[in-house]
């Protein structure tokens, strides 16, 4: 106890930065799209070092926990409760992510400025220390202010961190970058159900494991969560989503960045199915998996009992060439139809990432290759990044190592801006593809299509408006990337990057209101007009018997190499050649037991 006899108290702040629009002025939303699994994870350790006691029996710890994507952050009130005499406490800016990183400094530079302890950890600070020979500039700037760093993940040694801000004792650096901890049996992500209602659809999220075992060039998860994939138990998994059930909440995204090497896989989705059917509820989960999970055995069809209605798939591209230099060996172009039919054929829906940038790409590939896309692959939602040298990823290094300019700005390693140079593209040029792929492919022709096919495979067309509207309307509309969206856009005319001016309310108030004006006015004509082509889609007779080249069934001999997909390069050609030798090899093998048996 204190001096006075009274119980010593800890605040910790947990908050999950934004970044700055073009603007200088902070994403946030009514409500995300997107939840944030590093926060409900940091929340899930803490309560657990709260409920044990770790900081000492006298130690009384409030927690407060923010995700700035949806929660105006109350820094003056953050600022007068931990300037409260004999109040002591840590604000913590967590899962920050290199564009993320400006923000991330801007807030703590306030709070440093009234003499709060601040420390600052996610895939920037990690991605940095573990790749990097030395501290860039804008770490080295964070330890000059006196904020802490904090690399690597918090299971079994949170609360030694806790330890030190509460005697005022913290180290300029944590690095854990070479001790990963396990994760099973540890406290599980989790939320409660007012921070989780902020997200839009009331999603929840945790990781049932995290590293992956591949080597892409351009991913910072090999790097910063490690190569040797550790996992949680089914068990585990269970008690975090009764945890979720009980204050409400059944909509869940696992955010393994491979959920089909988990090796807990089919326990986990047996639990859940299992859970499913007792409770009765309408579970609904989104996974992200490789291009190979369809070939697991009975993978697809747990996934469906389990309640997976969405599935992120790391397509990427569909020159092997461009694959082959980003080190994504295991993406196989040959397999591509035959897994997007595998997940239609479960009414599962199916994202797919994919990557403009590439060494071999120009705008003329880039539009060709888009518009193969839409004839021959069955995919709903396509999402599109630019290629981006993220700090914590071998590009990045590589490109560090040797000099290469790369743009200082970090705000904008956001996937959706240049950041680097192209040897067959000029930067305009390379930011001009970027924003007509999404008009590419989101054209009405394509929507039409989409919806038709959702129809022929039991699915309901109305799915893809809701997701046209998400992923379409917000590019089109909003400006950003979807996966940076949300639920109607705020804007605080005070919290502006600190490198721009603050505007006068006479031109901010104004602006601002035409801005929600000019943006909603068309979004909702957009909405009103794909509705009635979906429910006239809907309708039609006609489209119960639609078909395409998407979706003609891939034979037991393989893809038929008359595709363009595979004839439009000497690597897709190569590819195909390849999968019909082994496809042959195979059935000579299947043969060979019947002809000896006779």
């Amino acid at each position: 106890m204190s001096a006075n006899g009274c119980k010593q108290r800890f605040v910790i702040e947990l908050i999950k930065p934004s970044h700055y629009d073009d603007d200088g002025y902070v994403i946030q939303w009514a409500k995300a799209w997107v939840p944030s699994n590093t926060l409900s994870s940091l929340y899930g350790i803490t309560l657990d070092v709260m409920e044990r006691k770790l900081l000492g029996p006298d130690v009384e710890v409030e927690l407060n926990a923010y995700d700035e994507t949806n929660t105006i952050l109350p820094i003056k009130d953050i600022i007068a409760r931990m300037t409260t005499p004999g109040v002591k406490g840590i604000v913590c800016l967590v899962g920050v992510q290199s564009n993320q990183f400006p923000r991330a400094m801007d807030l703590a530079k306030q709070f440093r400025a009234k003499g709060l302890q601040v420390a600052i950890g996610g895939f920037h600070p990690s991605g940095c220390l573990s790749m990097l020979p030395e501290l860039p500039p804008d770490l080295q700037e964070a330890l000059d202010l006196g904020i802490s760093l904090y690399a690597g993940e918090g299971e079994g040694r949170l609360h030694l961190f806790y330890l030190d801000a509460l005697n005022e004792e913290l180290k300029p650096i944590y690095n854990y970058m070479n001790d990963l901890p396990g994760i099973d049996n540890q406290p599980t992500p989790y939320l409660p159900e007012s921070l989780v209602r902020r997200y839009g659809g009331s999603v929840a999220c945790f990781d049932a494991g995290r590293g992956c075992p591949f080597q892409c060039s351009f991913c910072t998860i090999i790097n910063v969560q490690g190569r040797k994939s550790r996992f949680r138990e089914a068990d585990d998994v269970e008690r975090l989503v009764r945890a979720n059930i009980e204050q409400g909440i059944n909509r869940f995204f696992i955010t393994d960045d491979n959920f089909a090497r988990n090796k807990n896989w089919e326990a986990i989705f047996d639990r859940l199915g299992d859970l499913k059917e007792e409770t009765g509820l309408p579970f609904s989960i989104i996974i992200q998996v490789d291009t190979l999970c369809h070939k697991i055995k009975d993978f697809v069809p747990k996934a469906k009992r389990a309640g997976v209605a969405r599935v992120f798939i790391g397509l990427e591209n569909i020159n092997p060439d461009n694959l082959m230099a980003a080190k994504k060996r295991q993406n196989r172009i040959t397999e591509y139809r035959l897994m997007l039919q595998e997940w239609r054929n479960h009414q599962i829906l199916t994202y797919a990432g994919y990557i403009l940038g590439f060494p071999a790409d120009t705008p003329e590939k880039i539009a060709h290759d888009i518009e193969v896309i839409k004839r021959e692959l069955p995919i709903d939602i396509l999402e599109f990044f630019c290629l981006t040298p993220l700090p914590g990823s071998e590009d990045h290094k590589n490109l560090y190592m040797k000099g290469v300019p790369m743009d200082p700005d970090m705000n904008i390693y956001d996937l959706e801006h240049v950041c680097t140079g192209h040897s067959l593209m000029t930067k305009d040029e390379w930011q001009g593809i970027y924003n007509k792929a999404w008009e590419l492919y989101y054209s009405d022709d394509h929507l039409e299509t989409l919806m038709k096919r959702m129809v022929v495979s039991g699915n309901k067309p109305e799915r893809i408006w809701a997701h046209a509207l998400q992923f379409a309307g917000c590019i089109r509309f909003e400006k950003v990337h979807p996966l940076q969206g949300g639920y109607f856009r705020r804007k605080v005319r005070t919290q502006r990057r600190s490198t721009l001016p603050l505007e006068s309310p006479l031109v901010f108030y104004p602006r601002r209101v035409w801005e929600a004006v000019s943006t909603y006015g068309p979004f909702a004509w957009y909405a009103i007009r794909l509705w009635f082509k979906c429910q006239r889609i809907k309708r039609d007779p006609a489209t119960k018997s639609y078909t395409d080249l998407a979706l003609t069934p891939v034979t037991d001999h393989g893809e038929d190499e008359s595709l363009e997909m595979f004839a439009h390069t000497e690597a897709a050609q190569a590819a195909v050649a390849k999968a019909q030798k082994e496809s042959a090899a195979r059935e000579k093998r299947a043969k060979e037991p019947v002809a000896a048996a006779e």
